[in-house]
């Protein structure tokens, strides 16, 4: 039987069709053992003799692919592909797949979720609660707020259809993307920074985009969250200007290291969810069930 890797850490927990088709078509699949995103060594020896890995986000650069003789598909269960060697990939005759549309609702709803929870401080009073205080914080409200999307692909342009939902004025910026698309306004990412109540992060690189310079461009009160990927954000000026009661808080769901743990976790106006964007299972279903017909399509079982 031909070995085949998932290297994500719940792929057929909530339908096991995407599993039983792969077996169907007589594959001996190896699933991930750690329960977390892999290492490089680990992956390297996880992954030895495979003919196909279904990725999640750990690092699959040359080093790594360099010692996988056997493979030639990597088919990614998501829509970044930062975390793969394209190049080497394509230099070694490996095909790649991902999947671009799978998580866009469930990222766009969590986003719009983790906006209301800011703005409404529903975390923060939860945990207040929980602690035996009925205090009521005021919070404020989603409607008539300039949000601003930074990344205006599939992702940023769903959260923006669904803040119009909610009276949101909103805008974009992004490099690639022409003006007045949704009939929406192009801006800068310095004019968006300094006009938006609310800044969404949704780009697909994993560069340094908002360090001290954009946090200064930030009105004082902004809120800041962060759906995309780890390292956009400056973690440790982030604590700074929310420790000091410049933003007025920030949602995280990425980070620059993985399992998070650092300062952020002490501050009471800040919402971290540990990577789960596309964890809805409706949307998480369809996604595992695409990526097992990439593969196979790749591997040329079904076509």
């Amino acid at each position: 039987m031909k070995k085949l890797v998932i290297t994500t850490t719940t792929f057929g927990k909530y339908d096991e069709r995407p599993l039983c088709l792969l077996k169907k078509h007589g594959f001996n699949v190896i699933l991930n053992p750690y329960g977390r995103t892999l290492k490089k060594d680990e992956a390297v020896e996880l992954c030895k003799g495979a003919v196909g890995i279904v990725a999640g986000t750990e690092t699959l650069d040359a080093d790594v692919i360099g010692k996988l003789t056997n493979l030639r598909v990597i088919s990614r269960c998501g829509s970044g592909l930062t975390n793969v060697d394209l190049d080497t990939a394509e230099r070694l005759g490996i095909k790649v797949f991902n999947t671009p549309d799978g998580p866009v609702l469930a990222v766009a709803e969590l986003t719009v979720g983790l906006i209301l929870g800011l703005l409404r401080k529903i975390c923060r009073m939860d945990r207040v609660l929980r602690e035996g205080s009925w205090d009521k914080m005021m919070g404020n409200l989603l409607y008539g707020r300039k949000v601003g999307i930074k990344g205006f692909g599939r992702i940023g342009r769903k959260v923006a259809e669904l803040l119009r939902g909610f009276g949101c004025e909103v805008a974009y910026a992004d490099p690639f993307v022409e003006d007045g698309v949704l009939g929406l306004k192009l801006l800068s990412f310095e004019e968006l920074l300094s006009w938006g109540d609310v800044i969404s992060i949704h780009v697909s690189a994993k560069d340094r985009l908002i360090g001290r310079n954009e946090f200064q461009m930030m009105k004082k009160g902004t809120w800041l969250v962060n759906t995309s990927r780890g390292g956009v954000v400056d973690e440790t000026v982030l604590y700074e200007y929310l420790s000091s009661g410049y933003l007025s808080g920030a949602a995280l769901d990425v980070f620059e290291e993985e399992p998070y743990v650092g300062p952020l976790n002490e501050l009471d106006n800040v919402i971290l969810t540990a990577h789960i964007g596309s964890y809805a299972k409706e949307a998480r279903v369809d996604m595992e069930m695409q990526t097992v017909i990439n593969m196979l399509t790749g591997l040329g079982v079904i076509e």
